[in-house]
């Protein structure tokens, strides 16, 4: 193939350049105001957010910065998901759909619930369900629905909502990789009736670990509070453990780093999205490589950047892409997973609590059918995407650097 129509840049075969990492200082953003608040909390001696006020400061800002009624913080991106579960109250049985494409965090609360995880197809351009591909899954037993906005592009929530709301089942939202994504100028986690945080390491913000649940409903937020705390009153005139909950709290310390990182959120999405949307510039035009696809009805704040690889344009597709890239100094994922997750041991053999098999034995058959022609734009996806990670200190010189590598490998590989 020709590549006369390649961009002209400089070769990418130079020194590497150092780009900074999630995974360490080079690409988080601290700074005094941790160290203040922490600094506080250990002055105080008080560490637990049942009696300190940093966790409720962390709660009242961000329900105040994306207009959520409220929000309840907790010690995980897993933890929050499983509260939303356990605030839904699925019986045994009960099934709740989600994506093939997702954490394994997000999917063994489900079982803990007792419900059966029942996947949905994506769209292979957006990695996201669809309205279509949760019509093509949803059944009687169906009790909540949950959508991943991946990589911090939003699904087209629109035709999702108007079907949940005509069969009666609530959205919950997973926003772990997505603060501040946006659809139709809303913030996701607010579209549903409740929306789940991750402050994991690799976040847009982080604590280390942490979550954040957010609902207007106020039933909701009861049941989530009680979920997060043992299912104990605090403040009730009679408090009493009223069910099967875990202390799932989130502690001062974390609070503290949060609340000071919170305040950063907004710059730290901006840089993000400003950087992506000059990668996706340079990247503009190429034959054979896609970047990400974003719906002039959202607002994605790429947790990861994607590109789709089409192996019959570029040869070996994105593993090849990829292993040049890392030939090159820059980090990247072909696939993002392996395999999608209901290939994952846990559900393809069933092992849950001892030899029960509980709750799949008792699932309905269909529920449980992964065929592979029922997951079409799965391995689509899978097969095609190139992740590579993105953060907030990625400056014009890194995005530069990223380009240059990729359109060179591009060329290396439709000679």
């Amino acid at each position: 193939m020709s590549t006369d129509s390649l961009p002209q840049t400089p070769s990418a075969t130079t020194t590497p350049l150092h780009l900074p990492s999630d995974q360490d200082a080079s690409g988080r953003t601290f700074g005094w105001q941790e160290l203040a608040f922490l600094r506080q909390v250990l002055d105080s001696g008080v560490l637990t957010s049942t009696k300190g006020q940093f966790v409720k400061q962390l709660e009242s800002s961000f329900a105040s910065m994306i207009g959520a009624k409220h929000v309840i913080a907790c010690s995980s991106g897993t933890a929050a998901v499983h509260a939303a579960v356990a605030a839904i109250d699925p019986e045994p049985g009960d099934e709740i759909i989600t994506t093939s494409i997702t954490d394994m965090g997000a999917l063994t609360p489900i079982l803990y619930q007792g419900a059966i995880p029942v996947f949905a197809d994506v769209d292979p351009h957006t990695y996201n369900v669809t309205a279509e591909s949760i019509r093509a899954v949803i059944s009687d037993r169906t009790r909540a629905i949950i959508v991943t906005h991946l990589f911090g592009n939003p699904c087209e929530m629109e035709p999702i909502t108007q079907l949940a709301k005509s069969r009666g089942i609530p959205i919950i939202e997973d926003c772990a990789q997505a603060f501040l994504s946006s659809h139709q100028d809303q913030y996701v986690g607010t579209l549903g009736s409740i929306g789940c945080f991750s402050l994991q390491q690799g976040k847009h913000i982080t604590t280390g670990e942490g979550g954040l649940v957010v609902t207007n409903d106020d039933d909701i937020a009861r049941r989530l509070f009680l979920f997060i705390n043992k299912a104990w009153g605090y403040g009730d005139e009679q408090p009493d453990h009223y069910f099967l909950a875990l202390n799932y709290r989130m502690s001062e310390l974390q609070g503290a780093v949060a609340a000071a990182q919170l305040g950063r959120l907004q710059s730290v999405v901006g840089s993000r999205i400003r950087s992506a949307i000059e990668l996706s510039n340079k990247l503009d035009g190429i034959r054979g490589l896609a970047t990400p696809f974003v719906s002039e009805r959202i607002v994605h704040t790429y947790w990861k950047y994607c590109l789709n690889v089409d192996e019959r344009v570029i040869r070996g597709g994105a593993p090849a892409l990829g292993q040049l890239l890392k030939d090159r100094g820059i980090a990247c994922a072909p696939r993002y997973i392996q395999k999608p997750a209901f290939e994952c041991e846990i559900f393809r053999d069933q092992r849950t609590f001892g030899n029960s098999r509980f709750p799949f034995n008792l699932a309905r058959p269909a529920a449980v059918d992964y065929s592979p022609e029922k997951f079409s734009g799965t391995y689509t996806a899978l097969s095609h995407v190139l992740v590579l990670p993105w953060n907030e200190r990625f400056e014009d010189r890194h995005v530069d650097f990223i380009a240059d590598a990729i359109i060179d490998s591009v060329a290396e590989l439709t000679k």
